[in-house]
């Protein structure tokens, strides 16, 4: 296949990445906290965790996990935790004990929670006190041996009690709790710092996450990402942004969670290899907290979903801040709002630069060139050594413009489902992933989302998708943020209809919106109905859950 994207290539950006540059992410790590020691890793609620100590504590949790759990390499660690600094710790010491790691949403449900432990077969399990009651209502039908507990406070000074205190009842009420086999995070390190790690050889081939998916259309499956899988992503990002970063020198504001892939791969995993300073934000629904959090700091990067974004640019205290140092934004996870997207170019001076990815591909697959200034809808490109078609029904490639599925192969797409070879074989045809994702191409190699597959609308026999709906919807004055779904109808099948969030403090009728529609869009893709609400459901990471609007 020709690809075309190539041409618009920035000069120093490579066709193709050596996946194999590194044999683990473990090598990955080991030459950061080498090269970048002194310099901080972390911070968190003022605390800062620098390369050499974050090296000491994952070598501790490591040898910790070895010999006194007994965890030999492939076993799997589950870790249930927000943006703390004993995440990465546990992160890499879990990896470099050749141990898979599962993230677990904080959030989780005791059911959530019970399938995810239940599917993985963890051993063992890290997990913050105030969400320990959930894990201790399905622990007994798990195969977790230990639970390892961690306050909050851990690995923070004495003297930030107050400010921890004021995280942990955001985050949740502390409820009673009564788990066998518990031991404190400190304890373990404690335990594991008097013990001498034994070397666990890990190549590219060996799994490094289940990472399990949403699971908005059945119960959530685990994505087999190797340790190949995300050090192509690395490399490949690496590549794309060339000296827009600077090595050792960079401050990324790190709100999505880490235990999400896009998080994990872009801030953790890429900005450690640079040897950034991640500055982990708890607890981002807090605005005041989270602008509070951040005002110290000159950042250079900041990562973010369209809901965040959003939020931000409608929040005073944020335009208060002091941007001079900003000089990447990266969104993804949903597609961007233009509306968004023109308000923190004018804000911070610094365009979105919009990306799209899954989980099951670690998860980049398409970003937008360094140099794109203005928000044009674009996904990007394809990443380095990376393939994109769109394919119709049929499976047959369609022309440029054209609609269809969103296909892609590269060298960061997962192993398969575990456990699940026909969902695997589904999703995954001749090394090809297919998304469900549809997309269109224009001549230069720009890929454009139009929706995902499963949330389109037919109308009389048309598509719709609420994706666009959405867009249009948002750019009527006084509204936050709205969310399109279909309901059944008489007449024409299904009707478009729409879910609205006013900003507030302003005025918003029924009519408003619909004059702004009869405007925009053709009579089939108008909204029928329209309901205000004063929040829209959404995931960990901010992205609107349609699903939950039916």
């Amino acid at each position: 296949m020709e690809k075309v994207w190539l041409k618009r290539y920035l000069p120093q950006v490579p066709a193709d990445i050596n996946p194999d540059e590194y044999r683990s992410l473990v090598e990955v790590f080991d030459r950061s906290c080498c090269q970048f020691g002194r310099r901080n890793a972390f911070v968190n609620m003022g605390c800062g965790m620098t390369y050499a100590e974050l090296e000491q504590m994952s070598r501790a949790f490591a040898a910790w996990l070895q010999q006194e759990l007994g965890l030999e390499k492939g076993e799997r660690v589950a870790i249930m935790l927000p943006n703390l600094l004993q995440y990465p710790v546990a992160l890499f010491g879990a990896l470099r004990a050749g141990l898979v790691v599962v993230n677990v949403n904080p959030l989780h449900t005791p059911r959530e929670l019970e399938h995810q432990l239940r599917d993985s077969g963890a051993k063992a399990i890290l997990i913050l006190a105030n969400f320990a009651h959930v894990l201790a209502e399905v622990v007994e039908r798990t195969e977790i041996r230990t639970a390892i507990v961690t306050e909050i406070g851990d690995l923070l000074s004495f003297w930030k009690a107050k400010v921890v205190n004021l995280v942990a009842r955001h985050i949740k009420k502390r409820v009673h709790y009564a788990l066998p086999n518990t031991v404190g995070f400190r304890e373990a390190l404690a335990g594991g710092a008097r013990l001498v790690l034994r070397p666990v050889a890990v190549t590219g081939e060996d799994l490094a996450f289940l990472q399990y998916t949403g699971g908005t259309a059945g119960l959530p499956m685990g994505v087999m990402l190797t340790h190949r899988n995300l050090l192509a992503n690395i490399r490949q990002i690496v590549a794309w942004v060339g000296s827009t970063i600077h090595e050792g020198e960079e401050i990324v504001i790190t709100a999505l969670p880490l235990h999400h892939i896009f998080c994990l791969t872009v801030n953790c995993l890429c900005f450690l290899y640079f040897g950034g300073l991640n500055v982990l934000v708890t607890n981002p629904r807090d605005l005041p907290l989270f602008v509070r959090e951040i005002r110290p700091w000159k950042f250079t990067v900041i990562t973010g979903v369209n809901a965040l974004f959003n939020a931000l640019v409608n929040n005073d205290k944020f335009a208060t801040l002091d941007f001079s140092s900003l000089r990447l934004t990266v969104g993804g996870g949903a597609p961007m709002w233009r509306t968004v997207a023109d308000r923190w170019r004018t804000l911070t001076g610094v365009p979105i630069l919009a990306g799209y990815g899954l989980t099951e591909a670690a998860p980049a697959i398409c970003v937008n060139p360094v140099d794109i200034e203005d928000f044009t809808g674009s996904i990007g490109l394809p990443l380095p050594s990376t393939e994109v078609q769109v394919r119709d029904e049929e499976g047959r490639e369609v022309p440029s413009g054209a609609r269809g599925e969103l296909c892609a192969r590269g060298p960061q797409v997962m192993r398969g489902y575990w456990r699940r070879p026909e969902e695997t074989a589904r999703i995954l045809r001749d090394g090809w992933l297919l998304t469900g994702d549809i997309a269109t191409m224009d001549k230069q190699g720009f890929f454009y989302m139009v929706d995902h597959k499963k949330d389109r609308i037919l109308v009389s026999g048309f598509d719709v998708f609420p994706s666009e709906i959405e867009q249009v919807v948002v750019a009527c004055s006084g509204v936050l943020e709205a969310a399109c779904i279909g309901v059944p109808d008489e007449k024409s099948g299904s009707a478009v209809k729409v879910c609205v969030v006013p900003k507030p403090g302003m005025e918003l009728t029924v009519e408003a919106i619909q004059a702004h529609c009869r405007r925009c869009l053709p009579a089939y893709k108008r909204p029928r109905q329209v309901e205000f609400r004063d929040s829209l459901p959404k995931s960990n990471i901010g992205t609107i859950l349609r699903h939950e609007l039916c």
